[in-house]
């Protein structure tokens, strides 16, 4: 399947062509200013050292992308997502986890409303 051309930036002013929204560049200053200005500050505290210890379990378990599984496709796991978000009263149990390729997570976030939503 043919890739998706590139966009320019979307940081203003910027000319630089890329397949994300902003430019590597960029990207880092978004996500900082995201973090200080947007970011639940208790993020931090919910994902902890105990977070990493459950999640590399979790990635051994389910070692391929749940979504594109489920279309035969088998891609490994970049991320693991919760169903219900932390910050709407989820938890780090089994049952709310699945694990995702980046794209899916990426999509299954801007669907969710999340940060790019």
């Amino acid at each position: 399947m043919p890739k998706k051309p590139k966009s320019p930036c979307r940081f203003s002013g910027c000319p630089e062509l890329t397949e994300n929204p902003y430019c590597d560049k960029h990207n880092k200053e978004v996500t900082k200013r995201y973090n200080k200005y947007q970011r639940d500050p208790n993020t931090y505290k919910r994902y902890s050292n105990r977070w990493r210890r459950i999640r590399q379990l979790y990635i051994k378990e389910h070692p391929v992308c749940e979504l594109c599984e489920r279309k035969n496709i088998l891609k490994p796991v970049e991320e693991v997502h919760h169903i219900v978000p932390l910050s709407k009263g989820g938890t780090h149990n089994e049952e709310n986890l699945m694990s995702l390729c980046k794209s899916c997570h990426s999509r299954l976030t801007a669907t969710e409303g999340g940060r790019w939503g």
